[in-house]
């Protein structure tokens, strides 16, 4: 066996961190007088307890972290994250299971805004405020990753930002820790700068907080149960929706651009294509929700860039019932949740750079069938894209549907219907949030579904969130042996 001492070192300060982190809903509690406070103190004292105890008990003196060690501690940190994230859940007024707990954790920390709490109009601030900022946390831990692990790992294809993920960034940022610490800074000055777009814009303070710290997240968790179209307010709605845009770019690039090298964000092949899917779904549903659903051109267009932005960022949010809209939104929005963002950003699905290596392998396929004896490869960025990178990004795309199917197929044994089944696969793997139809739907939630279901769509959240092979890895015999 391998040694994952280092692992579970690290899962343990993870766990600090958290433990820190479940004070500020405490406070938030007790400045109102709600009684939850006492449960988020003593959640925060048993998960404080148990990070200290793994860091102690695995201190290593040489500390080095190889591939084996990295796809565990991947996986496993979130699980074993989810579990004691879900402590105030499950012991709050709101007595939820610890199944209800657990899927609203795990939704939470992976950015999907899926829930199962009804009557969020009345739940204390605490346990709001605990909502938005597991996916704030989340949305940072996810661009860490995406950055500095997934590359190394070679996951999905994700080699391809390798180069620039090291060597490029090496000469301005010496350090991974400095580099990290730099999207950390940027992400919390985006939150705060949003935070008080919102605020102006006609919401409460704390509203306005938590409302920032989903929307950069893409997560999608409201404080209210009508989610963003309960404000009726196309302030809020401009903002939020240029809010999910900023958090599906890279943030990488956010960086380079304070560095002076504005054109590399502007000017990346992977934000264009991002950009010019949002400007196409954005017209298609504007021009549908005008004609068929009979509003005004200035109400279809809110409405329809907001919804549409909503889910191809994978942030869930939601400011009308699209599902009243006709078959063609219901279609559309379907197919939008699979897209997801750039890579390297908060925002979950396929992510745009996969569907340029997939629409560049596709014309040199057709080149060949043309000219049979040519020398044709894909490029991105301008670059050409190696063999192994596009075995990666095709291998990626089975898994993922492959996935999908089975977790569609294994709601339909439920006995849910169509298109609760296949949307809800769609929305966990996707880590989207809400699905389609009466039961899922932008105007309904997960709270009715069994608890298996639920377990079957927390496990679908991870997998998606952690682009597939890097869960999946760990279930080779091969893998736990030296």
């Amino acid at each position: 066996m391998n040694d994952f001492r280092p692992v579970l070192f690290v899962i343990g300060l993870l766990l600090v961190i958290l433990a820190v982190a479940m004070v500020l809903p405490a406070i938030a509690d007790l400045a109102v007088g709600n009684p939850d406070w006492k449960v988020f103190l003593l959640s925060s004292a048993v998960t404080l307890f148990a990070g200290v105890s793994l860091v102690l008990a695995f201190r290593v003196p040489r500390f080095r972290v190889d591939v084996h060690q990295t796809f565990a501690l991947t996986t496993l940190s979130w699980v074993v994250l989810t579990a004691f994230a879900a402590l105030p859940f499950a012991f709050s007024t709101l007595e939820m299971s610890f199944t209800d707990a657990y899927f609203e954790a795990m939704s939470g920390l992976t950015t999907t805004g899926s829930t199962v709490i009804v009557g969020l109009d009345a739940a204390p601030p605490g346990l709001l405020f605990w909502r938005s900022l597991l996916q704030w946390l989340g949305g940072i831990g996810i661009i860490v990753m995406a950055v500095a692990v997934l590359p190394i790992l070679q996951v999905g294809g994700m080699q391809l930002f390798r180069a620039e993920s090291s060597e490029k960034l090496d000469k301005a940022v010496p350090r991974a820790a400095q580099l990290a610490m730099s999207i950390a800074l940027i992400y919390f000055l985006l939150t705060l700068a949003w935070s008080v777009m919102l605020w102006l814009a006609g919401l409460s303070q704390f509203d306005a907080v938590c409302h920032a710290m989903t929307t950069l997240a893409t997560g999608g968790y409201s404080t209210v149960d009508g989610s963003i179209a309960q404000f009726d307010n196309a302030a809020v709605d401009v903002v939020i929706t240029v809010g999910m845009i900023a958090g599906s770019l890279p943030f990488v690039l956010y960086l380079k651009a304070l560095r002076g090298s504005l054109m590399d964000l502007i000017g990346n092949s992977q934000v264009r294509w991002f950009l010019g899917i949002v400007a196409g779904a954005t017209l298609m549903l504007t021009v549908w929700a005008w004609a068929a659903a009979d509003l005004a051109p200035l109400a279809a267009l809110r409405y329809a860039a907001f919804n549409a932005i909503s889910v191809i960022t994978t942030t869930g949010y939601s400011s009308a019932d699209y599902g009243a809209w006709g078959t063609l939104a219901v279609a559309l929005m379907f197919f939008l949740t699979f897209v997801g963002g750039c890579t390297g950003a908060t925002a979950g699905g396929i992510k745009a750079f996969r569907f340029q290596v997939l629409y560049g392998t596709a014309r040199v396929q057709l080149a060949h069938l043309l000219r049979p004896h040519s020398v044709v490869v894909p490029h991105y960025d301008g670059k050409p894209v190696s063999e192994a990178v596009t075995n990666a990004v095709l291998g990626f795309y089975f898994a993922y549907f492959a996935a999908f199917a089975v977790v569609a197929l294994g709601l339909g044994l439920h006995g849910y219907d169509f298109m609760t089944s296949i949307s809800g696969a769609a929305t966990a793997i996707g880590n989207v949030g809400p699905g389609l139809g009466e039961v899922i739907g932008p105007t309904g939630n997960f709270s009715s579904l069994a608890d298996s279901a639920k377990w079957l769509l927390a496990a679908a959240m991870l997998l998606g969130r952690l682009e597939l092979f890097t869960v999946l890895v760990l279930f080779l015999p091969s893998f736990w042996r030296r």
